[in-house]
């Protein structure tokens, strides 16, 4: 007979109460959620949306759904992501009122979500904001239970989409908070039947199932995350020879630095790092922006093993014209010099895609022997059918040539138009002709192109502008300080909430690092650094305080062609009414 506390036998054991044993899980009570956010960092972003779904024995039970006003606008990038636009949610009820309404509905549930840790770190956070008590429920994440119940052989990855295709779900995932959580309930369900055959029959059972235990070694250095500060910065970890093993950067290098003695890191590359680990150090910044810009310098110019990302900008692509009689275009990891027409830098195969749409739209030749203008060489079939001018047969002078060099270059620096209408009537030929691989094939050389020039254009038109001096306000008041100068951030600061910005950004003018003029990026990390900046400006909530020379982009430049290529790979057969 159980009681409903613990009690003592006459052998000195303790009787495990009821609690202690779980529910089954056909009598859990699940409350799957999803959120849509402004952004991936809690205590920076707001929520747009929250959707969830009550499930018990299998069954749906209840649904909760709403918009949500951040109170801050919708970065267009995540606009294009989710379709939440700031329209869409200007009349929609704040945090303040939908968290209490949301908390009630999950009231006494398990919660679950894909990838929770993102879920619930906004869901506390918008807790802490409102001054509402966090309940402390058992939280399932999917993510790790389709870690332990699935295969690389059946699944390349855990995404929500991978896993609801895996497991039959009615609802596509598509960045909306409830359709997302009723394909985790079915990704849920999957996972839960797989579970039984570990022997997992209770809640309790699931939730160890899921926790994960942390190895030994993180036991033993987790002391390396002592005393670190709860500031935006970046870290380094270091071997006992002083050497840089990975760099990270985060808003809170504390919390961060503990995450990797955590059962929650699992990745084996890290691991590995911590084995060699053997301190951490810090350099605090201002705010997330200079935090990000630190880490960028420090990975490329240290090369620490661990990381992957950003550590050899020198390998990235620029698109040129070769210097010759007859010039091509030429994929360098060399930067062209000043004024040199370019496109980039890139990866390689996005640089060879824009080739690809340049040729297509000009008779410029793409062979690859060097051409003298004193002795003809062999013909190539690009020449019999017209796609090339033949310089190696001399049918064009030097003079002639050049002017299609002329072309090439404005299309790298000027004016895309020219190529986006030659490569349309292309695409025009190939549709006709059912010929819709190829089709296929021109369309993303031509995205490929139009966006690399733009990010060439974007870049440039920064640098080229001289100093700028920006501010992003701050989450708990004041304004984060930047300023730029000629596409590197030269100095950073926040201002204390309430106080005049104007005498902080005067001082940080006088201080901020000299960048000696230049107008184009002049490598590949320069140019990391410059598009790291764009994105910061490009924030809805950044506002710009001064501007040196005009900072302004081309009417007729890449540009105005964003979103015009369309994503889908085959337009062309649902134009002629295939499907």
């Amino acid at each position: 007979m159980y009681r409903s506390g613990p009690a003592e036998s006459d052998t000195g054991f303790t009787q495990p109460t009821l609690d202690s044993l779980g529910t089954p899980l056909s009598e859990v009570v699940f409350c799957v959620v999803d959120l849509e956010t402004t952004g991936l960092a809690a205590d920076a972003c707001g929520i747009t949306e929250i959707g969830a779904v009550k499930v018990k024995g299998g069954e749906v039970v209840g649904e909760f759904g709403t918009l949500v006003n951040p109170g801050e606008s919708i970065d267009p990038r995540v606009t294009r992501l989710t379709g939440i636009t700031d329209e869409m949610v200007a009349d929609a009820p704040g945090i303040e009122a939908v968290l209490p309404a949301f908390l009630e509905f999950a009231r006494g549930c398990t919660l679950v979500a894909h990838n929770a840790g993102f879920d619930i770190g906004f869901l506390r956070h918008a807790c802490e904001l409102t001054d509402t008590r966090w309940p402390r429920p058992p939280v399932i994440d999917t993510v790790v239970l389709a870690r332990r119940l699935t295969d690389k052989s059946e699944v390349p990855n855990r995404r929500l989409g991978t896993l609801a295709r895996l497991f039959g779900s009615p609802v596509t995932p598509n960045h909306r908070a409830l359709d997302d959580a009723r394909a985790t309930v079915t990704v849920l369900h999957g996972l839960i039947e797989r579970a039984s055959g570990h022997g997992v029959t209770t809640d309790a059972e699931l939730v160890e199932f899921c926790r994960a235990i942390p190895s030994e070694l993180q036991r033993r250095k987790r002391h390396l995350a002592d005393g670190l500060p709860h500031a935006p910065g970046v870290y380094i970890f270091r071997d006992a020879d002083d050497r840089a093993l990975y760099i990270g950067v985060s808003v809170d290098v504390a919390a961060r630095v503990r995450s990797y003695f955590s059962a929650a890191e699992q990745r084996r590359r890290l691991r590995d790092m911590l084995a060699s680990a053997e301190r951490v150090e810090v350099v605090e910044c201002a705010h997330r922006l200079e935090a990000g810009v630190a880490e960028l310098r420090l990975i490329s110019g240290g090369k620490p093993p661990y990381n992957r990302a950003a550590k050899f900008p020198e390998h990235r692509s620029w698109v040129r014209l070769t210097d010759e009689p007859y010039p091509r275009l030429q994929i360098s990891r060399n930067p062209p010099g000043p004024g040199v027409p370019r496109l980039g830098p890139t990866s390689g195969s996005q640089a060879q895609a824009a080739i690809g749409a340049i040729e297509a739209a000009l008779p410029i030749r793409s062979c690859r022997t060097r051409l003298s203008p004193k002795r003809m060489s062999p013909s190539c079939v690009l020449g019999e059918i017209g796609r090339c001018a033949e310089p190696c047969r001399h049918s064009v002078s030097v003079e002639e040539y050049a002017a299609i060099a002329e072309r090439a270059a404005r299309a790298m620096d000027g004016d895309p138009a020219p190529v986006a209408a030659a490569v349309g009537e292309r695409l025009t030929e190939l549709a006709e002709a059912e010929r819709f691989e190829t089709a296929a094939e021109k369309r993303d050389e031509l995205g490929a192109y139009l966006q690399l020039a733009a990010a060439t254009h974007r870049t440039r038109s920064l640098v080229a502008a001289g100093e700028i001096v920006a501010a992003g306000r701050a989450k708990g008041g004041g304004w984060e300080i930047a300023v730029i100068r000629h596409g590197l951030l030269a100095g950073a600061a926040r201002t204390p909430p309430r106080a005049d910005p104007m005498p902080h950004i005067a001082k940080l003018r006088e201080t901020a690092r000299v960048v000696a003029p230049v107008d184009d990026v002049t490598d590949a990390a320069h140019a990391a650094e410059t598009r790291l900046l764009l994105e910061w400006l490009g924030r809805p909530d950044v506002r710009l305080v001064m501007v040196e020379h005009a900072w302004a982009s081309r009417l007729d430049g890449a540009e105005r062609w964003n979103g015009a290529i369309p994503h889908d790979p085959s337009p062309w057969r649902r134009a002629n009414g295939e499907r």
